[in-house]
C-alpha cells in the first residue's frame, strides 16, 4: 500500500510565510491545508497556498534546459546549456566590457536561500553596473529612508500590530497581502483583535479596499498625496506641541529642521493635492498623539508613486515625532535568527545611494542596483556601456515593470539573453536559453527575509519535501556552475579558479551558510541552532518584538532631515502649485494572485474575471462606460482594452487595474493563463513617471484617458 504521511512546512509564495499541513501519498500531494499548530498563522492560509500543489505538478513547468531556435524551442543537456551560456557571456564581456551584461532579479529571490547566498555571489559578482531587480518597482523608498535615517538599508521598522492601540494604514492592503514588509499571517484576525481590545484602525487609500472595509474609518486620498498629507500631520503635531519623541530624543539629529520645513505645509495648503479635509488631518494628528501606542504603516501605494521617497521618510518621521518608534505597540524592529544587519555592517556594507548613475537618464544607484525603469533605454540606446546581454532570474519584467511593451521590444534586440526560470512566460520566451531550477518543495527552505520584517520574532527551516529529479538543478547550483565556467579560460579566475569556486560552493551549501549564521546570531545565548529550528516542525516562536535602539543604529544617531529629502521638497512644492490630473490610474492587490506567475493555477483562476477596470459611477456616467462593457484606456506609452467594473469603492477621478496580467502575448506556454489572459497594467504605466529622488517606478497616479471600446 502507498504510505500516507503528514508534513509540516511553510508556504513560500509570499511574505506571510503561513504554516501548512501537507499530506502526501505515493510521492503525490493529496491534501494541503493550514497548520493549526503553527504559532504565527494558527491554521490560516489564503487561497494562494493551493498553488504550491499546482506549480509543483504543473505540466507546463520546465525541467530541462531549453534553447530557442527561431520560433521553436528544443531541449538540450545541462553541460551543453552551461557551455553555450558561458561562451556567449564571455564573448560579449570581452567585446563590450562587463557593463554590457545586465542582470534582473524578481521578488521570489527573497524566499530562496540559495539565490540569497550563491545566487548573489554570481549575479552581483559579474562586475556589471547594470544590476536591476524588483526592489525599484516595490519597496526601495522604505529601504532608502532606513539607510539615510538609521544608517542601514535593512533596518526596517515594522508595526507592532499585536500590541498597538492605533494603526494608521496608508497605501496598503494587508487584509489581502497579509502584510508586506510586515510579515503578519492571518492579518484579519490581528486587526479584529486590535479593535476588540479597544484600538482603532484608520485606512487612507484611493480605494475602499478590503482592509478599509475592516477599519473604524476610511479616508479617500488622491494618488500621490501621501507626502503632503504626512507633512500636514507633522505641521499639526509641531504647531500644537504634540511632538514627544520620548527616549529617542537624545539620539535625534536635525529635529528642528524638520519642524521648520513642516511649518509651510498646513492641512489647508495640501488639501487640493490630497483630497483630505483639513479637519480630518488635524483629527488624525491628534489621535496619533493621544493614543497610548500607535503606528503609521505604508506600503506599495506609498512607495511606487511620484513622491515615494518623501512619503517613506515622513512615515518614519511621524512615528518618531509621536514617540512611537522602537516601543511596544509602535513601529519596532524585528530580531531575526541571522543578524543580517550586523554581519553586513561589520563588512562595511550598510547600503549605498547615488554612488553612480544610469548611462542614459542619470537615475541614481541604490544598493548597487539601478532603477528598473531605465532597463529598456539602457538596452535600446546605442553607445559605450550599452547592454548587449541580459540574465533574468525568477522574474517576469515584461509584465512587472513600467512600459513593458518597450522593454519587450528592447529584449528582442539583445545579442544574448538567458533566463533562470521554470516557465516559458512573457519574458523568458524572448531568451535564447532557459535554465529551469527546482521549485520550492524540491529544495531546502530557510526563511530569512520574512522574519527580518515580522510582527513577531521567529524562525522556520525545513528540508525539501520531495527529492528533485535526476536531471534537475537548484538555482544556486545553476549560478555556481555558470560562475565557474564564465571565469574559466580567459576569465578572472582561470580554469583552476573556476574549479575551486565550484568545489567551495558545493562544500559551503546554502544550508551550511545559514547554519553558521544562526550559530553566530542574536540568539546564540540561547544556543539556538539551525538544527533546532528544523526540529520545530511548526516553526519556532522567539517572542514579541523588543526595543533595539540605539544599539542597532550603526552610527548611534537618527537623521530626521536628510539632505536628499530636503532637496526634493522643491519638486513637491512645484507639484502642489499645479492642478491635479483629470483621471489617474492605480493598481490593486488581489488575494488569488501573486504578481504574474501564479496565473497558471486552475484553482486560482476559476471564478469571475478579475482583470477589470474599476471605475467610480460618476466617472462611468461622464465617460459613457457601463458595467460589463469594454473600456479603452490610454496613457502616454500605450493602450489596453479591459472589462469595466463600476463601484463607489474607488474615488472619483481614479481608475484601477490589477497587476500581473497580460498573458495573451504569442509564444507564451502557460495553458491555464492563456484562457484568462487579461491586460497588463504595465502596457500603460510610464517609465518616465517615477520618483526622481529615489528612481522608484511610479505605478500609482499615471495620467490616463478612458473611453468605451
Amino acid at each position: 500500500m502507498k504510505e500516507r504521511r503528514i508534513h509540516h512546512r511553510a508556504c513560500h509564495l509570499c511574505e506571510a510565510s503561513c504554516g501548512v499541513r501537507i499530506t502526501t501519498e505515493g510521492g503525490r500531494i493529496r491534501d494541503l491545508r493550514g497548520d493549526p499548530a503553527d504559532p504565527f498563522s494558527r491554521g490560516y492560509i489564503c487561497p494562494k497556498a493551493t498553488a504550491l500543489i499546482d506549480v509543483h505538478e504543473d505540466p507546463d513547468r520546465l525541467r530541462r534546459p531549453m534553447r530557442r531556435e527561431g520560433d521553436r524551442w528544443v531541449e538540450i543537456a545541462w553541460d551543453e546549456a552551461f557551455d553555450l551560456v558561458a561562451a556567449r557571456l564571455r564573448a560579449i564581456r570581452r567585446q563590450h566590457g562587463a557593463d554590457a551584461v545586465a542582470v534582473y532579479q524578481g521578488n521570489p529571490t527573497a524566499h530562496n536561500i540559495g539565490l540569497l547566498t550563491h545566487g548573489q555571489l554570481f549575479l552581483r559578482g559579474l562586475g556589471t553596473r547594470n544590476l536591476y531587480s524588483a526592489t525599484s518597482a516595490d519597496q526601495l523608498p522604505h529601504m532608502l529612508s532606513s539607510l539615510l535615517m538609521f544608517g542601514h538599508q535593512a533596518l526596517l521598522p515594522v508595526p507592532d500590530i499585536d500590541r498597538t492601540d492605533y494603526l494608521l494604514v496608508l497605501g496598503a492592503n494587508p487584509a489581502v497581502s497579509n502584510g508586506s514588509l510586515m510579515t503578519a499571517p492571518d492579518v484579519k484576525r490581528r486587526l479584529a483583535a486590535l479593535r476588540a481590545r479597544g484600538g482603532r484602525l484608520v485606512v487612507v487609500d484611493p480605494r475602499r479596499s478590503e482592509t478599509a472595509r475592516l477599519a473604524d474609518r476610511h479616508l479617500f486620498i488622491r494618488p500621490g498625496g501621501d507626502a503632503p498629507l504626512l507633512l500636514a500631520l507633522l505641521q499639526v503635531l509641531f504647531t500644537e506641541r504634540l511632538v514627544r519623541p520620548g527616549p529617542l530624543a537624545p539620539h535625534l539629529d536635525r529635529l528642528g529642521e524638520l519642524e521648520a520645513l513642516a511649518a509651510e505645509f498646513s492641512p489647508e495648503r495640501v488639501a487640493p493635492a490630497t483630497g483630505v479635509e483639513p479637519d480630518e488631518v488635524r483629527a488624525l494628528a491628534r489621535e496619533l498623539a493621544a493614543a497610548p501606542s500607535a503606528a503609521v504603516y505604508g506600503r506599495v501605494g506609498v512607495c511606487t508613486q511620484e513622491f515615494g521617497g518623501l512619503a517613506s521618510w515622513l512615515i518614519n518621521a511621524v512615528n518618531i515625532a509621536t514617540g512611537n518608534l522602537d516601543r511596544p505597540g509602535g513601529a519596532m524592529f524585528s530580531t531575526p535568527p541571522i543578524d543580517i544587519i550586523g554581519l553586513a555592517s561589520r563588512l562595511g556594507a550598510r547600503g549605498s545611494f547615488g554612488r553612480f548613475r544610469s548611462r542614459v537618464r542619470g537615475l541614481p544607484e541604490f544598493g548597487g542596483e539601478l532603477p528598473v525603469s531605465c532597463l529598456a533605454e539602457e538596452i535600446d540606446t546605442p553607445g559605450p556601456g550599452q547592454i548587449h546581454a541580459l540574465i533574468t532570474s525568477a522574474g517576469n519584467p515584461v509584465l512587472s515593470t513600467p512600459n513593458g511593451a518597450r522593454l519587450e521590444r528592447a529584449l528582442a534586440q539583445l545579442d544574448f539573453m538567458v533566463s533562470i526560470d521554470f516557465y516559458l512566460n512573457e519574458t523568458t520566451r524572448l531568451a535564447h536559453v532557459i535554465l529551469p531550477p527546482t521549485f520550492a518543495l524540491e529544495r531546502d527552505h530557510v526563511e530569512l527575509v520574512a522574519f527580518a520584517v515580522s510582527v513577531r520574532n521567529g524562525a522556520r527551516a525545513f528540508p525539501a519535501l520531495f527529492p528533485r529529479g535526476p536531471d534537475q538543478r537548484h538555482d544556486w547550483e545553476i549560478c555556481l556552475e555558470l560562475m565557474s565556467r564564465i571565469h574559466a579560460p580567459g576569465g578572472r579566475l582561470g580554469r583552476a579558479g573556476g574549479a575551486l569556486a565550484r568545489r567551495l560552493g558545493r562544500a559551503l551549501t546554502p544550508r551550511r551558510l545559514a547554519a553558521a549564521g544562526v550559530a553566530l546570531g542574536p540568539y546564540r545565548d540561547r544556543r539556538l541552532t539551525l538544527r533546532a529550528i528544523e526540529r520545530a516542525e511548526h516553526g519556532l516562536d522567539l517572542g514579541p518584538l523588543r526595543p533595539r535602539l540605539p544599539d542597532a543604529l550603526p552610527g548611534g544617531r537618527i537623521d530626521m532631515a536628510p539632505p536628499a529629502y530636503l532637496e526634493d521638497l522643491g519638486r513637491l512644492r512645484a507639484r502642489l502649485a499645479e492642478p491635479p490630473a483629470a483621471l489617474v490610474l492605480i493598481g490593486r492587490r488581489q488575494l488569488r494572485s501573486n504578481n504574474s506567475w501564479l496565473h497558471n493555477s486552475q484553482r486560482l483562476m476559476k471564478g469571475k474575471p478579475r482583470c477589470t477596470l474599476l471605475v467610480h459611477p460618476e466617472d462611468a456616467a461622464r465617460l459613457g462606460l457601463v458595467a460589463g462593457g469594454q473600456a479603452r484606456v490610454r496613457s502616454r506609452v500605450g493602450q489596453a482594452e479591459v472589462p469595466v467594473e463600476v463601484s463607489d469603492e474607488i474615488m472619483p477621478g481614479v481608475v484601477s487595474l490589477p497587476h500581473g496580467w497580460g498573458h495573451g502575448r504569442p509564444g507564451v506556454a502557460l495553458r491555464v493563463a492563456a484562457t484568462r489572459p487579461g491586460a497588463s497594467v504595465n502596457d500603460l504605466t510610464d517609465e518616465a513617471f517615477h520618483d526622481r529622488m529615489s528612481g522608484t517606478a511610479g505605478f500609482s497616479g499615471v495620467a490616463v484617458e478612458v473611453e468605451p471600446a
